[in-house]
């Protein structure tokens, strides 16, 4: 186990002054603190999208072709993809260009999205439209209440029944909940890409499953993956409280390439919450995260909590808890804890709603 140690991860440092480029991209954010967002979709841009035409055009064949994709592979899912993926989240909470420029918010959902596998709105959607608001409770179709949550059998189960059936079940969700908006947004994003691809696999069907269906079926194991890990641990008990059906993950190089994604209880907590202002809110309230026995994790993030949850690996993730006010004795007590809150939760009417309504 690890006493909390001064937190290292990435916080706003406002620069003496900004470059002529810089100044230009901030008079169209609507916030200072997301530039490097610009920086990052310019890279995207200008290294993704000539990699994907290079596929596509007819002359480029043979070993140059499969040297282009290998290149193409290796900056989509080892440069960009969890900077890219966070960003999408960050920018779906937070508005990211002024009004009147309402319509550049459209370029990451409907355009880069596209070469990460992300259809348009979907994410949006199923995050903003359902996970939020039912919080990993049982009216969350990307609920991990009812799986044995240290389970590979239970984790391809839940990754397989989000692939095949999570659209129809958020559309379903959205129907019942009367967010026909974020509906028919959902459909329409999921249509359009799925059509898309069938009409470049008649232009090219190898460059098509490089640039576009590979991205898509990572994209979404690796959002399971991620979703899975991040609310691991739910207590029987309190299933509703963001103390304990989310973990946090500190000091990790993760949280300075995605943006500080490894705080999510206090996203949980606060999900329209800058992602520079995560560590402070953390520091600010540790007697509640001590109190609530929440699961911190330092140096390590959720790809490492879900493995090491995959193979039973216990010891490894006790090693990495952080005992923050003594509310752990020992390891043992810290491993106990996180077997009990990894066990499965029969469904027994556990919805955002219905807390609400009791606490009411």
């Amino acid at each position: 186990m690890r006493t909390l140690s001064t937190i290292t991860d990435p916080v706003f440092v406002k620069p003496d002054s900004y470059s002529e480029f810089d100044s230009f991209w901030l008079n169209l954010i609507r916030d200072e603190r997301d530039l490097p967002f610009v920086h990052l979709t310019i890279r995207i841009t200008l290294v993704l999208v000539p990699l994907a035409v290079l596929m596509y055009l007819p002359f480029v064949t043979g070993w140059i072709w499969w040297a282009v994709a290998a290149a193409y592979f290796y900056f989509n899912n080892f440069v960009f993809k969890g900077p890219f993926g966070l960003m999408l989240h960050c920018t779906s909470h937070r508005k990211w260009f002024k009004q009147q420029y309402e319509w550049m918010n459209m370029y990451l959902p409907w355009f880069a999205g596209l070469f990460f596998g992300q259809t348009p709105e979907t994410y949006y959607s199923h995050h903003i439209g359902m996970h939020h608001p039912e919080n990993n409770l049982e009216d969350d179709e990307s609920s991990t209440m009812s799986y044995q949550r240290d389970s590979l059998i239970d984790f391809m189960r839940y990754f397989l029944n989000f692939f095949f059936t999570g659209l129809l079940t958020l559309i379903q969700y959205l129907t019942f909940r009367k967010r026909f908006d974020l509906r028919n947004n959902a459909i329409r994003g999921e249509t359009f890409f799925i059509l898309m691809c069938i009409l470049l696999c008649l232009v090219n069907w190898p460059a098509t499953v490089m640039v576009f269906i590979l991205p898509f079926i990572l994209s979404r194991f690796i959002m399971m993956v991620g979703n899975w890990a991040q609310h691991s641990f739910v207590d029987h008990e309190e299933p509703g409280n963001c103390y304990k059906n989310s973990i946090t993950c500190i000091n990790t190089s993760y949280n300075h390439k995605c943006w500080n994604d490894g705080y999510h209880i206090s996203h949980h907590l606060k999900p329209a919450m800058h992602w520079t202002l995560h560590p402070e809110h953390f520091l600010q309230n540790k007697k509640e995260y001590s109190q609530n026995r929440a699961l911190v994790f330092d140096g390590i993030h959720f790809l490492h909590v879900w493995w090491y949850l995959m193979w039973h690996n216990y010891d490894k993730l006790a090693a990495h808890v952080v005992n923050l006010d003594g509310e752990f004795s020992s390891g043992k007590d810290a491993i106990e804890l996180m077997k009990q809150r990894t066990m499965r939760i029969q469904p027994r009417g556990i919805t955002a709603r219905s807390l609400r309504r009791s606490a009411a």
